[in-house]
């Protein structure tokens, strides 16, 4: 299924459907057919919005977890969109929770899935290697489960990113600001319903970081799914989606306090 790509300014953004809007943020390496099934999905009952976030685009100075944060505020403001349910998969889980942090007016819920924002292992034990593309393939098989996952598409897409030196650079300066940017002090001020989907074989951001993100956020619910790596929507869509529309119908029956 292919999507429009609408532009409205500076922005790039998916909108599709009609209702409450849920809001996806990508992560590192993430792209729109990381979403496909949930977009599919949802598009039936919420209007689903999916802001191109810049992550090889800005300055470097601005290439940081704050950076990508200031930018989501700016669509968001731009666009005029309000309760959403937002969620983020591996940085832009991060992205969310510093969203939700500094602007938690527009929130209705938030949705994480192997977030970053407390641990993360990255990439794993090293940094991209440029060109190689065994070690490329084995990096991205490193985030699923099932290592077949790793597609010949998906793995080109990330070599094009690992093959260029600014590229690499931006993403090493993205990886450590998210590794700086601890959340943990600040996760109990957080308000909104969240619902934590988290695969039992993640080895980016192992089961124990969805533990402590529900220990610390204080009206939270977690999901494990069996089999599943670091991204769930992708590698079981159909468990994925039946835990998050349970959710959202849920926090659409609770009165707001």
């Amino acid at each position: 299924m292919s999507y429009e790509i609408k532009k409205d300014g500076k922005f790039s953004y998916l909108e599709e459907g009609t209702g409450e809007t849920l809001m996806l943020l990508h992560g590192l390496f993430g792209a729109l057919s990381n979403f496909a099934s949930l977009i599919e999905y949802f598009r039936k009952n919420y209007q689903v919005v999916v802001p191109m976030l810049p992550l090889l685009e800005m300055d470097l100075l601005h290439t940081s977890v704050g950076g990508l944060e200031k930018f989501v505020q700016k669509f968001i403001e731009h666009r005029n969109y309000n309760s959403i349910h937002l969620l983020g998969n591996s940085l832009g889980g991060h992205v969310g929770l510093v969203h939700i942090l500094k602007h938690p007016q527009k929130i209705k819920s938030l949705i994480l899935t192997g977030s970053s924002g407390l641990f993360e292992n990255g990439m794993g034990d090293t940094y991209p290697k440029r060109g190689d593309r065994e070690y490329i393939r084995n990096k991205t098989a490193f985030t699923f489960y099932d290592p077949a996952m790793a597609t010949d598409e998906l793995v080109d897409e990330v070599l094009e990113i690992t093959s260029n030196r600014m590229k690499v650079i931006k993403i090493i300066s993205l990886a450590k600001s998210a590794i700086r940017n601890n959340l943990g002090d600040e996760l109990k001020s957080i308000k909104q319903p969240t619902c934590l989907i988290w695969g039992n074989n993640d080895n980016v951001t192992p089961p124990f970081v969805g533990e402590e993100f529900h220990k610390l956020i204080p009206n939270s619910e977690l999901h494990f799914i069996d089999k599943c790596g670091h991204a769930p929507m992708m590698e079981v869509p159909n468990e994925f989606n039946d835990i998050l529309s349970t959710f959202l119908e849920k926090v659409k029956r609770t009165p707001v306090a």
